[in-house]
């Protein structure tokens, strides 16, 4: 047999399409071809695939090699498809078995030694092949670097095959029964662990603290204006302690995400994600890119929480890529041959002081910043970012005398608590967060009570706000009646959600 034909995987976006390895040994010249739109890292594959061969104890055929990725249209890239080139030769030479290679999927990189290194991706490309469409008896193992192997495992329902060397795997497909096949892996214990940062450590701020469990009962996104040294920092790390349990379905697309770029540790399994970006970040840093696009911040933090600290201190055309996602919850890059979307329902939570030294509406300390000063910093960021964030907190500095007390504060476990009830209750009245709420939505399950509705149209009147600002006070109301355990929204749940719209108000 001259012609042996493999599976495996390219990524492309958050899909991971089904790349058909096809390798043919001719008579002539030796030669090494490999064709079917292949990336530099791909085509460096001849060099590592000779090596691994010769040095995993394998004759490497003087012949005529070609190897064909199909489809040809589909760009590949990475050093992942190593170990399917490698035993393509190998069954096309006849030095290993070919009868069973169509019931795996290959996925590695290999050493000079024949070592297999881990690949980007794993999980992605597991992910995809227990969501194709398969007839029964048909779905294919897939086999992986040892390194790979829990998160590949973490999908269900795909038969993940652990090796750690080319000869290891030749060995599987040579042995007919025992010790010498591959053992199937088994997914890591489902648990999450808990963030180590507590609020119990944080001191006062009692108003904050309320505010960030409102925003974490909902996935509000919030903006934290205060002084330095306030503790917006310290405040936004303990964040995700707040947050609703991830279910499983979420859990897989945060953790897909980072696979994409390596990025993912097992340990990190239904935890929520926190990424914090440099101020200095580039604005395809946030939303990603690429010659073969890549997830940015933004989709890094996908069902979890993106902190953008020293907000006005970004770019400012860095910082309206975030408008999009805000709204739809989905990044796509687009370039001259093909498109790429990532997910991206992120939770937004930045930070900034109130003016160029910090100290604007200080209690005790004096502010140097003219009027004209004050307002060219807060307008770094633009009126159409702001409409979009749903809560502005001002973080007053605490005092002395508070930060001298021995007490702890409330701690994570007991504010999460009730953050998770009132998740559950959102999605037992309408099968989503309120977040979520289309604006029809907003009008059946929204509604204020005369009180509550006088309110909120006096507040509209008064600061101007925008339509979507009335959505996004109306959606914070609701969550606060779900955190009271309130079915109508009544007058005070829409004062406390005006209040959370007035930290930039006293310019």
């Amino acid at each position: 047999m001259s012609l042996a034909v493999l599976k495996s995987r390219a990524l492309a976006g958050m899909g991971a399409q089904q790349v058909n390895v096809e390798v043919h040994l001719a008579n002539g010249l030796p030669a090494f071809a490999i064709v079917g739109l292949a990336d530099t890292e791909v085509k460096e594959a001849r060099d590592r695939v000779r090596a691994a061969i010769q040095n995993g104890g394998f004759e490497f055929p003087a012949q005529r090699i070609t190897v064909n990725l199909a489809p040809a249209d589909l760009p590949k890239e990475s050093g992942r498809f190593d170990l399917p080139i490698a035993l393509g030769i190998l069954a096309a030479s006849r030095q290993i078995p070919a009868s069973a290679l169509d019931q795996y999927e290959f996925a590695g990189e290999l050493s000079l030694s024949g070592e297999l290194r881990p690949i980007r991706g794993a999980l992605a490309m597991s992910l995809a092949m227990a969501r194709e469409p398969h007839r029964a008896g048909e779905r294919r193992a897939f086999i992986v670097p040892h390194a790979n192997a829990d998160e590949a495992a973490l999908v269900g329902g795909t038969a993940i095959y652990p090796a750690t060397s080319l000869p290891q795997v030749c060995a599987h497909f040579a042995a007919k029964s025992g010790d010498a096949m591959l053992a199937r892996h088994t997914a890591p214990p489902a648990m999450a662990t808990p963030h180590a940062a507590d609020f119990a450590d944080v001191k006062g701020q009692v108003i904050v603290k309320r505010a960030l469990e409102v925003a974490a009962a909902d996935n509000h996104s919030i903006l934290l204006v205060g002084p330095p040294g306030a503790g917006k920092t310290m405040l936004a790390a303990r964040f995700p302690g707040l947050l609703p349990a991830m279910t499983d379905d979420e859990a897989l697309e945060a953790a897909a995400v980072q696979s994409l770029t390596g990025s993912f540790r097992i340990e990190d399994w239904k935890r929520r994600p926190f990424r914090a970006p440099h101020h200095t970040a580039s604005g395809v840093a946030l939303v990603g890119g690429g010659s073969v696009p890549r997830p940015g911040e933004i989709s890094l933090a996908h069902r979890g929480v993106l902190f953008l600290d020293e907000l006005p201190e970004f770019d400012r055309r860095v910082l309206e890529v975030l408008r999009q996602p805000m709204e739809s919850g989905v990044i796509t890059i687009s370039r001259a041959a093909r498109q790429a979307e990532f997910p991206a329902h992120f939770q937004l939570v930045a930070a900034m002081n109130p003016c160029p030294c910090g100290y604007h509406g200080h209690v005790s300390a004096v502010c140097h910043c003219t009027q004209d000063a004050i307002q060219r910093y807060q307008d770094r960021v633009s009126g159409p970012l702001l409409d979009r964030i749903d809560m502005h907190i001002e973080v007053a500095a605490v005092e002395p005398d508070v930060l001298a007390t021995d007490a702890d504060g409330e701690p994570s476990a007991a504010i999460a608590a009730r953050v998770q009830t009132a998740a559950a209750l959102q999605l037992a009245r309408q099968g989503k967060p309120n977040q979520y709420l289309t604006t029809r939505e907003i009008d059946l399950l929204c509604k204020p009570d005369k009180r509550g509705k006088a309110h909120l149209k006096l507040s509209m009147q008064r600061f101007q706000w925008s339509g979507r600002v009335y959505h996004r006070i109306l959606r914070v109301a609701r969550t606060i009646a779900d955190l009271a355990g309130a079915e109508v929204i009544g007058a005070g749940h829409i004062g406390e959600a005006v209040q959370y719209r007035r930290a930039l108000l006293k310019r």
